[in-house]
């Protein structure tokens, strides 16, 4: 991750002042006022001025408030923040100080499209014309052209973004799987998601009771003493009527996807998961014809919202993790009864402070899913509870599972499976790298959490899937997409 302190301070320092100026209920008129508070001056802090740096919070407050950062919307969750976009190097070829003015200009001679010049010391590329195809580079004698790789672009795994004429990034929203895998690369902090974090509070403001969703990636994040009782109590204490364990929806989703695999198995057709929506996001956008190899199983922050829902239809439900695809999910996927918005942790936190509630060690005594479930926000989590809820269920069935982790490895067996060559039954897409423990706004760094997460999961009963699935009426909401919903 190239994201440095700076930039994370920044961007709490302004979803701090929005939630609290949320809660306060005078946004609206006291916004105008949050940069010049963040940036008093005279002397600029990260740019090259204060006006700069104060455009530059303004976008972010734009982003906070859930809308796009200029006058532009295309709808994406992912954007560009233009202003702090504009201090990065416009042209992917340079030319170095290695440049020797050599009289053979292999260089100038290499270019197609006119965009190196001979300059007095050294040649120069135009980069309005120039169209990064490297020729130039691989022509120099003297290695003297450098191809300048920006990290949000080569960040990307699906090439979503390029830029436009004053070199600031865009982003192809046809091709964008809102991984947000660009957020945490760029170092001027210039991609940021759209958040809902108003409508969270608005929400908590009002008669409606307000449900938090705690996504299975957590436990372990926030360190051994910081259990999901930690996670209730605050919740409780920020607004929330109560919280509940994405895992559970886990165990959920797997006994649906689990049964639909079964049939697919004995039929002899090829399945995809569909937990992960920058997967599914993916595959729809980039391998629409393997549509209908994704599981109809909802994930489990839907299974548990339609559980909710289905109680108190009036609920509002929040979906709290590390993913920014998830809101992806919520706004875009239109899904009937999913969470009605997501927050990630960063987030959450910003509305926590608000509201001068902090996370306090408890006894890891609350727990709703089987250790199956929790393990959902690991790589390998999904298949791992299929294959124990069909050795729970005597299913004479032994799949053969590609467990994909991390976009390249998604795109790889989707590859396989589009040709026909795919030599497992099933694929386990996990767009993330180790999975939701890796997504790009976790907390703690998956290694460095493991330890703890491990302790906690550890810790948990040893109750099976189909014995904690007894206790929920399961007939009262459904597990499955419905053909008009697009995941």
């Amino acid at each position: 991750m190239y994201a440095d302190e700076n930039v994370i301070k920044i961007k709490h320092a302004v979803l701090y002042e929005v939630a609290k100026h949320a809660f306060d209920g005078d946004l609206e008129e006291e916004k105008e006022k949050i940069p010049y508070k963040l940036i008093p001056g005279p002397t600029p802090q990260f740019r090259c001025c204060i006006y700069k740096e104060r455009e530059i919070i303004r976008q972010r407050i734009r982003l906070a408030e859930g809308k796009a950062p200029g006058v532009v919307d295309d709808g994406n969750i992912i954007q560009v923040i233009s202003s702090a976009c504009e201090d990065c190097p416009i042209s992917s070829y340079v030319v170095t100080d290695n440049c020797q003015n050599c009289i053979g200009k292999a260089c100038v001679n290499a270019c197609n499209f006119g965009a190196i010049s001979i300059g007095e010391h050294r040649s120069h590329i135009d980069p309005s014309k120039c169209k990064e195809c490297g020729k130039c580079a691989k022509a120099c004698p003297y290695n003297a052209i450098a191809h300048l790789k920006r990290p949000c672009k080569f960040s990307c795994p699906v090439n979503a973004i390029t830029y436009d004429e004053n070199g600031i990034s865009v982003i192809d929203e046809e091709k964008c799987i809102r991984c947000g895998n660009c957020i945490h690369s760029c170092p001027f902090g210039a991609i940021g998601s759209k958040t809902h974090i108003v409508d969270v509070i608005e929400a908590l403001k009002s008669d409606k009771p307000v449900y938090a969703i705690l996504a299975p990636a957590t436990e372990g994040q926030f360190g051994e003493n910081i259990t999901m009782r930690s996670w209730r109590n605050a919740m409780k204490l920020v607004g929330f009527k109560n919280m509940v364990e994405a895992g559970l929806g886990g165990d959920m989703t797997t006994q649906a996807e689990a049964e639909e695999w079964y049939e697919a198995y004995k039929a002899g057709i090829k399945k995809t998961t569909s937990c992960c929506p920058g997967f599914v996001n993916m595959i729809r956008k980039h391998y629409p014809e393997l549509v209908d190899m994704i599981s109809t199983a909802v994930s489990p922050m839907c299974a548990m919202s339609r559980m909710i829902k289905a109680k108190e239809p009036d609920a509002i439900t929040v979906f709290i993790g590390p993913c920014i695809a998830k809101k992806s999910e919520a706004k875009e996927h239109n899904i009937e009864g999913n969470a009605d918005y997501v927050l990630t942790y960063s987030e959450i936190r910003a509305i926590m402070k608000a509201k001068g509630v902090e996370l306090q060690p408890s006894e890891n005594d609350y727990q709703e899913s089987t250790s199956y479930g929790k393990r959902f926000g690991n790589a390998g989590g999904v298949t791992a509870a299929v294959v124990q809820y069909l050795k729970e269920k005597d299913y004479d069935c032994d799949p053969k599972v590609c467990k994909a982790s991390g976009a390249a490895d998604c795109k790889k067996a989707l590859l396989l499976l589009k040709a026909g060559r795919l030599p497992e039954d099933f694929i386990e897409g996990m767009a993330c790298t180790g999975g939701c423990v890796g997504g790009p706004s976790a907390f703690k760094d998956q290694l460095l959490a493991k330890k703890d997460r491990d302790t906690l999961i550890g810790n948990a009963d040893d109750r099976t899937i189909l014995g904690n699935l007894e206790s929920y009426d399961m007939t009262q909401f459904s597990m499955h997409r419905t053909e008009h919903e697009a995941e």
